[in-house]
């Protein structure tokens, strides 16, 4: 279960808000650590089937080399352009590693929702396209936070 925020309380999505955003909005920014420590930041499409976070990654990224060597993964999704009109949510944990790498369509029941949620959302099609040059991470996050500054207005 993921951590409740304390902080910015008045401003923080209820989990049905959460849900609603990230089935919307189609980029986000992984951070990864690299292997002297120092950050990394990468923009990544992906999927939120209400449990999970679903990336599909470069086999040969560095976000990719960095998250074999040390799996702590933090990610942002937001939007916005002004002030009171910014709106985001950050997701942390542990990423997982799911079916082969590179993905190359083999049939795997764990894969199935999330490539066609995948597919539908950021290709329109009803099966997800495979390249052999892609792999599945998943964050199921032990931590998010949310922030709707909209909410503002509304006090």
């Amino acid at each position: 279960m993921a951590v409740t925020q304390r902080r910015g309380r008045r401003i923080m999505m209820t989990p049905a808000e959460v849900d609603a955003f990230l089935a919307e909005q189609r980029t986000c920014r992984v951070a990864t650590v690299s292997s002297d420590g120092r950050p990394h930041v990468s923009a990544l499409w992906f999927a939120w089937d209400g449990t999970s976070l679903w990336l599909y990654s470069l086999t040969r990224s560095r976000r990719w080399a960095e998250l074999r060597r040390d799996p702590r993964i933090a990610v942002v999704v937001d939007e916005g352009e002004e002030y009171e009109e910014l709106r985001g949510v950050e997701l942390s944990g542990t990423a997982v590693f799911v079916g082969e790498a590179p993905r190359t369509g083999d049939d795997r029941p764990e894969l199935r929702a999330p490539e066609a949620l995948f597919a539908r959302k950021n290709f329109g099609l009803d099966a997800m396209p495979h390249d052999g040059r892609h792999a599945w991470l998943r964050l199921t996050p032990d931590a998010i936070a949310s922030w709707d500054f909209r909410k503002l207005s509304a006090l």
